[in-house]
């Protein structure tokens, strides 16, 4: 009688400790035995600043898609990250906005939802999360150099130690989410694979935030945005308050080139009161900083497509701003990484089959598609933006969903239709669908605003402050 061969553990490796490295994790760890994360630096215990991430000292939100791909990916990671004092956000309901084409409505009904938190605090939940399950284990202060194998099969990386030493992990599959700076091109580069298309635009915006104690209490207090708008004769420039943890707002401020916001601290809520709108001046008047001010120039769009590539190795996937980095101005950064990462899950739910790779690497794509086209959409209009420029059909479509957001402005059916596609859980497709097409050319069914929403309760609270 033959015997039964032994089983051979299943290994995986992620590169990149970030929420998308987190998230990879929680991915494929149901299809593996083990998962090993390799983070070039110091992984904290709790919410904590990380090395290597400056964009967590910036505003950051979950849409609706990604809060959505969060739960499936780790159930409890909603009520995890609100019983740490992240908010969730009704949209509209509890958002001031001021768009190019004018305030939203706070509608009453609320079709969508966002969670505000500082990036320290969603990184941390996530953290405890995923490596809480035996299965996941983290390699702290070791950095991936190089992949092993070949063209056809990639079967590990190799890896630096803090003392210099190399060494080879052997894996069934590695997961690139080493971020931004990903050198996954010069890898594939050295297994033979070459072709690699990239895209790389760029508004030039410039990202300068600080932390502030809140003047009003902040559960229920609404989203505020300021939007740019491209058909000004100015530089483009924008700003955000999201309610966060510990009666906190963080405030982020933006510029185009020629009107960059600057680390001065004195010039910060000057620089709020040169808005479209001066109500983020008027807000931070009464409010504490907690924080210096903090400034980013890396806002650049940039997709690598990897699903292009006529050869791809089996074992091997990239994941969040490895194959795509977005102007965190559109806040999707996050929900894109979270909802590959269920494409990653769902394409490794058959088994190991040949070319589970390649169609990982394509369901992926797909689920960044909206989240770019959302991005690459409004800053090629911006015309300080580079590598890219608007074409006719462009021109068209971005006059047709400024139509629709006037209309939104007015009409709950067209906002709704709106913020499908902007919280993620619908493509830009959708938009041209004939009851979208109705409301554009009705127009807004209800008188423009001329002044942000406020409540009654919050204008009592906002006279409190200066009485």
């Amino acid at each position: 009688m033959s015997e039964t061969p032994p089983h051979r553990p299943v290994h995986a490796v992620v590169v990149g400790g970030s929420i998308a490295g987190m998230l990879a994790a929680a991915a494929v760890k149901e299809h593996v035995d083990t998962v090993e994360i390799i983070e070039a630096h110091e992984l904290p215990e709790g919410p904590e600043p990380r090395t290597g991430v400056p964009q967590a000292a910036h505003i950051h939100f979950l849409q609706t898609g990604g809060v959505e791909a969060f739960e499936t990916l780790l159930p409890g990671s909603v009520d995890a990250l609100l019983a740490a004092g992240a908010h969730r956000i009704p949209v509209t309901t509890d958002m001031l906005i001021y768009s190019p084409e004018g305030w939203y409505r706070r509608w009453r009904r609320a079709t969508h939802h966002l969670i505000t938190a500082s990036r320290d605090l969603t990184d941390s939940v996530v953290r405890a999360l995923v490596l809480k399950d035996h299965r996941v284990g983290a390699r702290t202060h070791t950095r991936a150099v190089g992949l092993l194998g070949d063209r056809h099969r990639v079967t590990g990386v190799r890896v630096r130690g803090a003392d210099g030493t190399e060494t080879d992990i052997r894996a069934d599959l590695v997961v690139d989410a080493s971020g931004r700076g990903s050198r996954m091109p010069e890898w594939l580069t050295g297994l033979g694979i070459t072709g690699l298309t990239q895209d790389h635009i760029d508004s030039g915006l410039v990202y300068a935030s600080r932390f502030y104690r809140a003047p009003v209490p902040t559960q229920g207090w609404p989203v505020v945005g300021v939007q740019a708008d491209p058909s000004l004769p100015r530089p483009g420039n924008a700003g955000g308050i999201l309610p966060i943890e510990g009666e906190r707002w963080h405030v982020s401020l933006m510029g185009a080139p020629g009107g960059h916001p600057t680390r001065d601290a004195d010039a910060f809520e000057p620089f709020a009161r040169t808005l479209r709108h001066p109500i983020m001046a008027d807000l931070l008047r009464h409010a504490e900083p907690l924080s210096d001010v903090t400034v980013t120039h890396s806002t650049a769009n940039r997709r690598r497509y990897y699903e292009r590539l006529t050869v791809w190795p089996e074992g091997l996937v990239a994941l969040g701003d490895s194959v795509a980095a977005f102007n965190p101005l559109y806040g999707q950064g996050m929900s894109a990484a979270a909802q590959g990462a269920v494409a990653l899950r769902d394409a490794l739910s058959n088994g190991p089959a040949p070319g589970v790779a390649r169609r990982a690497q394509r369901a992926i794509a797909r689920r960044v598609d909206t989240a770019w086209a959302l991005s690459v959409g409004q800053d090629i209009h911006f015309p300080t933006t580079t590598g890219k420029r608007p074409n006719v059909a462009d021109r068209l479509l971005h006059r047709y969903v400024s139509r629709l957001s006037r209309t939104a402005t007015g009409s709950f059916h067209a906002a709704t239709a709106l913020t499908d596609v902007l919280a993620l859980q619908a493509t830009p497709p959708s938009l041209v669908r004939p009851g979208a097409l109705l409301s554009a050319l009705v127009g807004p069914l209800r008188p423009t605003l001329t002044e942000p929403q406020f409540t009654a309760a919050e204008r009592r609270l906002l006279e409190s402050l200066t009485s």
